[in-house]
């Protein structure tokens, strides 16, 4: 099936279809949470049979899982900051603040990709970097003073999609070097299976209090589209795309998620954007564009 899906899409449409899917898990995120499902139970969910799903597609295309001893640390760490701190900052992100709004908020994600690799001192900090970031962080005050509660009302849940963001920015600098020996395919299976354990064990009282039986066949259709469109079918058509084009063309689509979750937010939940979100939204792109190094975007798989 990936073998035939390599020869009979073109990269282009794995790309815009990966951005849509990923852009639309805002809004039903959003409604699964607002429904009946606590934060952390969809997290370990979502991720757990996901990732054992997508473990079982790994093996069926490498034949095999295995990693050297010496980089099972960093894989671990990579769990930790890239999938259980992000979501555990993610679902409640969506709980607490509107879905457009911590959509536009995750427009900061290349900021942070290309802070982390100055500190990491993977990348030079030149001017503009810095004008990105103070540009950005700009647009990023504009989304929270535009928000329906003013400053104040989404502050927490736009703290929280920051939080999400850098912990994903940290996780793209952090499996940078497992590149060079394994795919990102097993990377990914790899590291999601380890981080089931402590989703799991921290989603462990919320499983137990949970009234399942108050769940909706439509609740269960959002978790269903999280994990299988927005986490299991994305892992591959997003990884098949970067083999086809590399990660520099992916990223200008994935610049694009941030917008159409907003978007998507608004359509499907009937959400509301005032202007000065808006404009908060034009202002982190401006800083990504500012952010982007003259030879083209860093290549960062994500």
């Amino acid at each position: 099936m990936l073998a035939g899906m390599r020869h009979r899409v073109s990269a282009d449409a794995l790309l815009l279809a990966t951005v849509v899917f990923w852009s639309f898990n805002f809004a039903v995120v959003k409604y699964a949470l607002d429904h009946g499902f606590h934060p952390l139970v969809y997290a370990a969910l979502r991720f757990g049979i996901g990732s054992l799903l997508f473990a079982g597609i790994t093996v069926g295309r490498e034949g095999s899982l295995r990693v050297r001893r010496g980089d099972i640390w960093l894989l671990a760490g990579a769990a930790g900051v890239g999938i259980y701190l992000n979501q555990m900052a993610f679902v409640y992100s969506v709980e607490f603040a509107s879905a457009s709004t911590v959509a536009l908020v995750f427009g900061t994600l290349p900021i942070f990709v290309a802070a982390i690799s100055w500190v990491a001192r993977i990348e030079r900090a030149h001017l503009r970097h810095w004008l990105a970031v103070i540009v950005s962080f700009t647009g990023v005050a504009f989304v929270a003073g535009g928000g329906s509660g003013g400053l104040t009302g989404d502050l927490g849940g736009i703290l929280l999609a920051l939080g999400a963001s850098v912990t994903w920015a940290a996780y793209s600098v952090l499996v940078g070097p497992l590149m060079r020996r394994y795919s990102p395919y097993r990377i990914s299976a790899v590291v999601g299976l380890v981080s089931m354990i402590p989703l799991t064990a921290t989603a462990g009282p919320a499983l137990a209090d949970l009234d399942w039986g108050a769940l909706t066949l439509l609740d269960w259709g959002a978790l269903a589209y999280s994990m299988l469109f927005a986490f299991v079918l994305t892992n591959v058509t997003w990884f098949t795309a970067i083999d086809k084009v590399g990660a520099n063309r992916a990223a200008l689509y994935a610049n694009l998620q941030p917008f159409l979750g907003a978007a998507f937010a608004v359509l499907a939940l009937s959400e509301t954007m005032g202007a000065l979100q808006i404009a908060g939204g034009v202002v982190i792109a401006a800083g990504i564009l500012l952010a982007r190094p003259r030879r083209g975007p860093a290549e960062i798989v994500d």
